[in-house]
């Protein structure tokens, strides 16, 4: 029998796989791309893991389109408030906000 470690192990691998793959295809063919990156959260939510952050910042959430910066998304940085980077969607007009934290200074004496 399989060990529920084993198969959060194959399912990463299996994860990874899928975003490298939609990455290379996603200018050449895009359904395809938000295709794999269905597949790939399918296989996160059977396996029981989340997604690692980078595979999450690089997709759309609504519509599993792959993040092609000027092509299928567009990225702005804000100040009001606290600052913030903007990633929209191109395809489905989904908009995600990151906040980006502010660098401590520390003192050199």
């Amino acid at each position: 029998m399989i060990k529920q470690g084993n198969i959060k192990q194959i399912a990463r691998q299996r994860i990874e796989v899928l975003f490298r793959e939609a990455e290379k295809i996603a200018k050449a063919d895009p359904q395809l791309a938000a295709q794999y990156v269905c597949s790939a959260r399918r296989i996160a939510m059977a396996a029981k893991i989340q997604l690692p952050i980078e595979f999450r910042r690089r997709t759309c959430k609504v519509c599993n389109a792959v993040f092609v910066h000027g092509v299928s998304c567009r990225v702005r940085v804000k100040q009001k408030r606290e600052p913030h980077v903007v990633v929209t969607c191109l395809n489905c007009g989904n908009q995600t906000r990151y906040i980006l934290k502010k660098k401590v200074q520390t003192k050199v004496e």
